[in-house]
């Protein structure tokens, strides 16, 4: 049961998938929405300016109408004048059309933003396959769609009709009034219907923009598979992630182990800890930790040390004091400063009894390094 549960789309989609989904160009839409949007533009647009719109419609029929004798017989005046009223018609109108365009680019923020996505209009023919396209026609989504051009149909024919009903004394009387009357109350007529049909909108759309975005939400949902392999995918597999800590912490543990044949000296405990510090004067203003390690890698250290004739010091609580409170690449702490002076002076004695090829006595290793109260990790209370 528990694998089946897997499998089912019943976890909402996350960031990453709706994100996806935007660039892949697919975002809630709402047509209805939409039309009720561009009618509601139009009708405010008219509802504003619709006064001057009568007078110059009404002005331009006047002066279309309205021309010489000599004019009707003059095929270019008659041409110029047509090119002259319809630029004008066109701007009449014009104001409109452009609110009408700005509802248009504008309506999709309110589903969740306008995007542009190339993907959109990349060719595929999994669109073109006629078994897809046929179960498509059947779904519940096409269903859904059906029954909602109905109820719009009958909605938007059944306002209509009350329109009509209610206001056919006045339609029919429009014939009878003179062209500026009949033109002012027919912009108020026309604005009325408008209203009409678009509150059948607005209640459409208040109903099918929560259907869209659910249906939207509905079609991106993920199993818990899904979630799972995007978790990993985005945080990184966790056996991958610890071979490459492996692999790193291998090379590093290298890079270090290749650094003790330059040391000058390495500190042990002698079994537990090694640590092989490297002065450079001209570097750094105090010895610097070049390897540390315990058991088996201190092994190591000790090994290759001694292949390199790296002296050796047991001295264990410097040892721990090191390990404890100085990385690999960073100067020793300068509480330190004095028990490393003393094995420094040791390790230039011993090299000056190397180049000397033993004609001088074998300096003795310090008996007893102090290290200040606290830094010694296994000194006892």
């Amino acid at each position: 049961m528990a694998e089946e549960s897997d499998l089912e789309r019943t976890e909402p989609a996350s960031e990453r998938r709706l994100e996806q989904a935007r660039e892949d160009g697919n975002v809630p839409h709402s047509r209805e929405l939409m039309a009720f949007m561009v009618l509601a533009t139009g009708a405010g647009t008219f509802w504003v300016l619709g006064e001057w719109m009568a007078h110059s419609a009404a002005d331009l029929l006047r002066h279309g109408l309205s021309f010489s004798r000599n004019a009707a017989f003059d095929s270019t005046v008659m041409s110029g004048t047509a090119l002259a009223q319809t630029a004008d018609g066109f701007g009449i109108v014009g104001p409109i059309f452009l609110a009408i365009m700005a509802a248009i680019i504008a309506t999709p923020f309110i589903m969740g933003g306008w995007i542009f996505s190339s993907k959109a209009f990349q060719f595929d023919l999994t669109r073109m396959d006629p078994i897809k396209g046929f179960g498509r026609m059947f779904s519940w989504q096409s269903l859904a769609e059906l029954m909602k051009a109905i109820l719009k149909a009958l909605l938007i024919g059944g306002v209509l009709y009350w329109v009509v009903r209610n206001e056919q004394d006045r339609m029919f009387a429009l014939v009878a009034q003179p062209i500026e009357a009949g033109l002012t109350s027919f912009s108020h007529l026309l604005f009325f219907s408008f209203v009409a049909v678009i509150a059948g909108l607005a209640l459409i759309a208040a109903i099918d923009v929560p259907f869209q975005l659910w249906q939207y939400h509905d079609q991106l949902k993920m199993t818990r598979e899904e979630l799972k392999k995007e978790a990993r995918e985005s945080e990184g597999d966790p056996q991958l992630k610890a071979r490459v800590r492996s692999q790193q912490r291998e090379m590093a543990r290298s890079r270090m182990m290749s650094q003790v044949p330059k040391a000058d000296v390495v500190v042990t405990n002698p079994t537990h800890f090694a640590v092989a510090l490297k002065y450079d004067r001209v570097v750094s203003s105090a010895p610097v930790v070049v390897a540390k390690g315990m058991n088996l890698i201190a092994d190591r250290i000790r090994e290759i040390a001694g292949e390199s004739r790296v002296p050796l010091l047991e001295a264990p609580p410097l040892a721990r004091a090191l390990y404890r409170h100085a990385e690999v690449g960073d100067q020793i702490p300068a509480a330190l400063y004095v028990a490393v002076a003393e094995v420094m002076a040791w390790v230039y004695q011993v090299n000056e009894f190397a180049a000397n090829a033993g004609s001088m006595l074998l300096p003795a290793a310090p008996a007893l390094i102090a290290v200040p109260e606290g830094l010694d990790p296994g000194a006892p209370d």
